[in-house]
């Protein structure tokens, strides 16, 4: 019988239980340790997986100290990314840690110095190259399925955030706690997709707003206001020259969890959505009759691999091409940081850093 990899779970909230089912799923995880600074989460968590009370922690640096655990995930908010992963680099501890990398580019870059010096087994979470949809139309790019691709768009929609939800002030409203609103919660997800697709960004321009600026408190009826991006959209020229435009949002009333690529080629063009995880529709003039015609292809089971059934291949030293690990998630946070300085430079294109 394969030997467990012991895993320990950083943060319990709402997003770690899609990673639970996930570890679970793999069938190679065994959860051995779990931490939150909320104790009632700790311990209502622990209770449901049945996690010893030894093995509850407050800290996380308690956590990696225990040698409990072979490797960590990280799913906190943004603020807290970079001194986990600055310890577990310190700690030499694998990790798959949430997006985006860091809270800014200058956290980035002070821990991208450390890593170079001792690098580790990492991770970064960009769950989309996952999503079946997604990958059938990297491998359909990869065979020049719509010849040489000229141009592309893509756009993430939720609507959480529209005022008639009357969502509360939470944590991913604020500045010190999240960096930026949607661009580095949605954005880092739209920035990634091109990078999967399409390689590396050369410039940007782009536009953020801020529609509100009120929301009530969680716990009282009290109102807080602040200013965070609820809207950005942005063009792109990728270093191969293909460029893109790419818009999101958390306040599109009748969207749950929207997201669109469109790609356009010399021979055809592909559209694909988390709104049909497992078809990829092809439009291309048909060879016979010269005629367009539209394909709904369903996507094969050769390319179905979920982000944690990839954790454990990193694990044992296995990665394969399209890894999402710490220098993707360094490129992601340059392009973040590009989009906000030409937001701030309006009518002015700015390089994307990542030479």
């Amino acid at each position: 019988m394969m030997e467990k990899i012991r895993i320990g779970l950083i943060g319990v909230g709402g997003m770690a239980q899609s990673h639970i089912k996930g570890l679970q799923n793999v069938g190679t995880f065994q959860i051995d340790a779990i931490c939150d600074s909320n104790n009632k989460n700790l311990k209502k968590v622990g209770e449901r997986l049945a996690i010893k009370s030894e093995n509850q922690y407050i800290d996380f640096r308690k956590l990696i100290d225990s040698q409990k655990v072979d490797a960590v995930i990280s799913i906190t908010p943004n603020n807290v990314h970079a001194p986990i992963l600055e310890y577990c680099i310190e700690k030499n501890m694998p990790i798959l840690t949430e997006k985006p990398l860091t809270l800014d580019y200058e956290e980035a870059k002070k821990l991208a110095e450390k890593y170079k010096q001792q690098p580790i087994l990492c991770m970064v979470g960009f769950s989309y190259r996952y999503t079946p949809a997604f990958r059938f139309v990297k491998a359909l790019l990869d065979k020049g399925e719509i010849g040489q691709i000229r141009n592309f768009s893509i756009q993430y929609l939720q609507g959480w955030g529209a005022l008639p939800y009357d969502t509360p002030y939470v944590w991913r409203f604020n500045p010190a706690v999240t960096g930026t609103g949607v661009l580095g919660d949605l954005g880092s997800h739209m920035i990634d997709m091109a990078h999967y697709l399409f390689g590396s960004f050369q410039e940007v321009s782009a536009k953020m707003e801020s529609f509100i600026k009120k929301r009530k408190m969680e716990q009282s009826n009290e109102w807080k206001e602040f200013v965070i991006d609820d809207f950005v959209c942005f063009q792109a020229k990728m270093e191969s020259g293909i460029v893109g435009t790419f818009q999101t949002t958390r306040n599109a009333i009748g969207s749950g969890n929207q997201f669109d690529v469109s790609i356009y080629g010399d021979k055809g063009t592909i559209h694909a959505s988390t709104m049909e995880e497992e078809i990829v529709n092809l439009i291309h003039f048909d060879d016979g009759t010269a005629e367009l015609v539209e394909k709904k292809m369903h996507v094969p089971k050769t390319v179905y691999l979920s982000e944690w059934e990839d954790f454990a291949q990193m694990l044992k030293g296995k990665i394969g091409s399209g890894f999402p690990n710490f220098e993707v998630g360094l490129r992601n946070q340059q392009v973040l940081e590009a989009i906000i300085q030409s937001s701030n430079q309006p009518g002015k294109m700015i390089d994307a850093l990542e030479n």
